[in-house]
């Protein structure tokens, strides 16, 4: 009877360890999983961003929905069409106050002649992270630098500086903070130059935009955009959109110097004319 009692206490032990061991486990994988999906860390215990990103959607043409349509130029066929794209924009409505929703109008109308893309000029934010070229994030504790493959731009992002912009950017001036995983960036200090997209969605120097990167996995990042401009809009408005890592051998931003392909465009008139 004995025996018997010690081996029941014995299987019991047993029981109660096995049963340890799987909640260990299960503790163990779920602390695991969460931080895989939380990404890498950098020392200093933030989400690691650091790498080459890109939008996938067809903002760049335009920010609200849109179907594909013919492009300016119908004799290149589709070399030009604009592709069929769901909206970033919460609602799909732009809050334009009404003399702004003319000028947009306009400005889609001349879009070849006004977008400051054709001319190469530094996309400005938001539109250089949803540009169709990727962007890389180096990383660090007092300041963060994004460049663009687009016309070679980029910005500093200043974690530490709380000063106001020194002067108008075609890039803004921009101050980071951490909220817990995510980096919200404030940006302010542009000039007037630049357009949300190829639709003729613009902005004035007025132009506020907060920014926000929050991470979802180890090759994703949420991206929202709170725009604000009193001069354009009669409330601010929100975009987002997922960023996906680019995760092929190699991955690396290449040169794309567009200035040189659109010189002809923006001095042809200026060119010495030579007697023949």
């Amino acid at each position: 009877m004995g025996n018997v009692r010690r081996r029941s206490r014995s299987s019991g032990a047993m029981i109660a360890t096995a049963a340890g061991v799987v909640l260990w486990l299960g503790t163990t994988l779920s602390a695991g999983q969460a931080q895989t999906a939380r990404g890498l860390r950098t020392a200093d215990g933030k989400p690691d961003l650091n790498g080459v990103w890109q939008a996938l959607n067809t903002a760049n043409w335009d920010i609200q929905d849109h179907a594909a349509r013919q492009g300016p130029m119908a004799a290149l066929g589709a070399v030009f069409a604009v592709p069929a794209g769901l909206g970033v924009v919460e609602g799909n409505e732009i809050p334009y106050q009404p003399w702004a929703a003319a000028k947009k109008k306009e400005n889609a109308e001349n879009w070849l002649k006004l977008d400051p893309e054709v001319k190469c000029y530094m996309p400005g934010v938001p539109r250089a992270t949803y540009s169709p070229h990727p962007f890389q994030i180096i990383q660090g504790a007092e300041h963060i630098l994004i460049s663009y493959e687009f016309a070679n731009a980029s910005r500093t992002i200043h974690m530490e500086k709380k000063e106001e912009s020194p002067s108008e950017f075609w890039m803004g001036w921009s101050r980071g903070r951490w909220e817990r995983d995510t980096l919200v960036v404030d940006v302010a200090g542009f000039n007037d130059q630049t357009w949300f997209d190829r639709a003729g969605n613009f902005h004035s120097d007025a132009l506020h935009v907060v920014e926000r990167y929050t991470v979802i996995d180890a090759d994703h990042l949420n991206y929202e955009a709170t725009i604000e401009d009193p001069k354009v809009f009669t409330r601010p408005w929100r975009m987002s959109m997922p960023l996906y890592r680019r995760v092929e051998k190699n991955a690396q931003l290449l040169e794309y110097n567009c200035v040189p392909f659109s010189e002809e465009l923006l001095y042809g008139d200026l060119r010495k004319k030579t007697n023949r």
